[in-house]
């Protein structure tokens, strides 16, 4: 179906997102419709030529440092002299002096509480509304329904044992974290507040100011910033003989919740992205909903009000029960065709998303009640940028985009992903070119792997992608990330953030590690459900983030940044067969099982069954780093192109297998001949060209194909 356009101010605007913006958006927000898209056309037209001479200077950049490792092919690697031609190209930008963030107004959430960290893909409401609703969730569900405490639950009704078992480790937490004085939990009576002071069977809290609020049978309390809520009831089932009668323990869980318009989503023309925008209008609004089929019976998902309690001496508690939401809006390289500039180009997409997420945001900085930041700030997590420029940039379009709204300066605030190299070996300045707009930076080890891979293509052949995490690059990567944003003076005022947890069915293995994220220095870490938010806030009950940021930070820096330019290739190495197979057939088949969805049904996150039908969670980040592995073995004689096609057909059989329970999916084999498979074939095949090694413009193409045969 062509896309029609409707012009506005010098753009032309696909006539489904003018309506909507006219019909939905712009009423209630002060902003008339001829200031708004006279704003967006300077944006797109103005602003864009600046985003395309940045585009412009990364590829530059990217052909000096592939001429540098063609002419020292076959030479030892010097460190020194890599480091200094970096500097000399301006890919390493020099330091200045020290300096503290200026960021004003941000939320709690970002300034002195640390927990979870939900993402979720804009475009499906449901998910939307969980995440933004997981802001509390049951203990004892997430530990009997999940193998947290070492299997799964056995099929049928509850099982009494394995329902004692996960009390009893409960109870143990609450020892640990909420301390009574002089008993456990486990022996505990009767839960009663007595003059405003709380008691488990006449025991007092070993700590009282950790008893926060009352609602009849509930009692709230904190560790370490973090609500505990424990529910008494005589009759339901976990409470029957229990002299506490504690029926439920929920906890503070996602206390912040990213809307993604970016990496997890499939949003290549004019209708995929006014979804994201309505979902988005829908949650600042506050009036989103969506009703679903659920074990036979309809069920409407709304957000979730606050509840009241009584603060020990009486007073009236409001207790927020929704997680702070920020929106990821996408990085400075995709472009889309739901508005074209003056010249007929399609517009750079996130100079969109920066006009329209934050005029959307205006709804909720105009609600009385139920707001979502209490500061009147409005949260961008701004992705893929490289470089202190492009930071600068970014702030440089929020600047207008406030002017253009009306709105005061430093309204919004700026998350910076830490995923691409030039940003990683410039952080501190990078942080500088925002410092009155940060709120937020973080890690992400598959982008920055990607990146890493695509930046030292010509090096030599890179180690498998299994052996990334121990190489010395990673290590300094993550613990700059916390040294730099530190010395920066984000504690207290910002989020420094640590990745994803990327197994979903995987809950024994997180509780056991993931606590890493919190011991590092992380006051927030991604996680891939709300059930994995409640398990992951335990490990902030037993790790205070703010000492342990101030540990870190008395301790002086850790990662060098040699070690951080240290380039992982395999140097002297030879793979065995078996190793190259093993390497060619997980990566084969994780980029087919994820653009086989991507490109036939649209989804840009799922959980996908890996070679060994392990559930991981995949997005586009997950597909560059196996795309660019397998382009730079092809690239360095590791693999021939006929071994990678021969692969992707036996890898496609295996996908076609896993996904036979799909009513919707269209199997890739036989014939080989779908526009999915061509397009797992064109990620490695052209991965060494595409820019920085994206996976959008090969995927965006296809799919935009792939629209016109449904």
């Amino acid at each position: 179906m062509m896309q029609s356009y409707v012009t506005r101010a010098e753009i032309s605007v696909a006539d489904q997102l003018a309506q909507f913006i006219e019909d939905d958006v712009l009423p209630g927000t002060g902003v008339t419709p001829e200031g708004f898209w006279a704003g967006l056309s300077v944006l797109v037209n103005d602003y864009g030529a600046e985003n395309a001479a940045l585009l412009e200077a990364r590829a530059h950049l990217q052909s000096q440092i592939d001429d540098w490792h063609i002419a020292h092919r076959g030479k030892p690697h010097d460190a020194d002299a890599y480091q200094d031609f970096l500097r000399e190209i301006g890919y390493i930008v020099p330091e200045g002096p020290d300096f503290t963030i200026e960021t004003p107004q941000t939320d709690p959430e970002f300034a002195t509480l640390a927990g979870p960290q939900l993402v979720v893909p804009i475009t499906n409401a449901r998910f939307a509304l969980n995440a933004v609703n997981a802001r509390w969730g049951s203990l004892y569900d997430a530990l009997y329904g999940t193998d947290a405490l070492g299997d799964l639950p056995p099929a049928g009704g509850v099982d009494a044992a394995r329902a004692a078992k996960v009390i009893g480790w409960v109870r143990s937490h609450l020892d640990k974290v909420l301390p009574l004085a002089g008993g456990s939990w486990r022996q505990a009576g009767a839960l009663a507040v007595t003059d405003g002071a709380f008691g488990a069977g006449g025991l007092p809290l070993r700590d009282p100011a950790q008893f926060t609020g009352y609602s009849g049978g509930t009692f709230l309390f904190k560790s370490n910033g973090l609500g505990i809520e424990i529910q008494v009831n005589p009759e339901d089932q976990n409470a029957m003989d229990d002299p506490s009668a504690i029926a439920d323990v929920r906890v503070e869980a996602a206390l912040t919740a990213i809307m993604d318009c970016e990496d997890s989503v499939a949003t290549v023309d004019s209708a995929d992205k006014v979804l994201a925008y309505r979902n988005w209008l829908g949650l600042m609004r506050g009036d989103l909903s969506e009703t679903f089929e659920k074990g036979g019976r309809k069920i409407t998902r709304r957000i979730n009000a606050d509840r009241i309690f009584n603060a020990p001496d009486g007073q009236p508690l409001t207790v927020r029960q929704r997680s702070l939401m920020l929106v990821r809006n996408v990085g400075h390289l995709t472009t889309n065709p739901f508005v074209r500039d003056k010249n007929g180009a399609d517009a750079f997409e996130g100079l969109v998303d920066a006009a329209v997420t934050v005029l959307i945001a205006k709804h909720d900085l105009a609600r009385g009640t139920a707001q979502n930041s209490v500061t009147g700030s409005v949260y961008v997590v701004k992705p893929k940028m490289h470089g202190p420029a492009e930071v600068a940039f970014a702030t440089r379009v929020f600047d207008y985009v406030e002017d253009m709204l009306a709105l005061p300066r430093e309204t919004v605030k700026l998350g910076i992903m830490d995923e691409e190299r030039r940003t990683s070996v410039n952080l501190k300045e990078c942080i500088r070119a925002a410092r009155r707009r940060v709120a937020f930076i973080n890690t992400g080890f598959l982008d920055r792997t990607g990146d890493e891979i695509h930046t030292s293509m010509e090096a030599g052949p890179m180690l498998p992608k299994g052996e990334m995490k121990s190489q010395p690059w990673i290590q300094s990567y993550e613990m700059r990330n916390v040294d730099i944003g530190l010395a920066c003076g984000l504690r207290g005022r910002a989020q420094i953030g640590k990745g994803m947890w990327a197994m979903p069915d995987r809950m024994g293995e997180m509780l056991a590690q993931k606590i890493g994220h919190p011991q590092a220095g992380a006051n927030c870490a991604w996680v891939p459900s709300p059930t994995a938010a409640v398990l992951h806030a335990l490990h902030y009950h037993l790790v205070d983030v703010a000492a342990r940021q101030a540990e870190i930070a008395a301790g002086g820096p850790r990662g060098t940044l040699a070690d951080l330019l240290t380039i992982p290739t395999a140097v002297g190495r030879n793979f065995t067969p078996t190793d190259v197979a093993r390497e060619l057939d997980n990566n084969a088949q994780g980029i087919l099982g994820y653009v086989v969805r991507w490109i036939d049904q649209g989804i840009g996150c799922s959980k996908v069954p890996d070679i060994h039908d392990v559930g991981l969670m995949e997005d586009r980040a997950t597909c560059r780093i196996s795309a660019q592995a397998l382009a730079n073995w092809l690239h360095h004689g590791v693999l021939t192109q006929d071994q990678v096609m021969e692969a992707f057909r036996r890898m496609a059989a295996v996908v076609d297998r896993q996904n036979a329970g799909d009513a919707d999916y269209v199997p890739m084999a036989p014939d080989f001949g779908g526009l999915a498979f061509q397009a797992a074939c064109d990620l490695v095949f052209l991965g060494r060209e595409l820019p920085a090694g994206y996976t959008e413009p090969v995927l965006h193409r296809r799919r935009l194909q792939r629209k016109t045969q449904l």
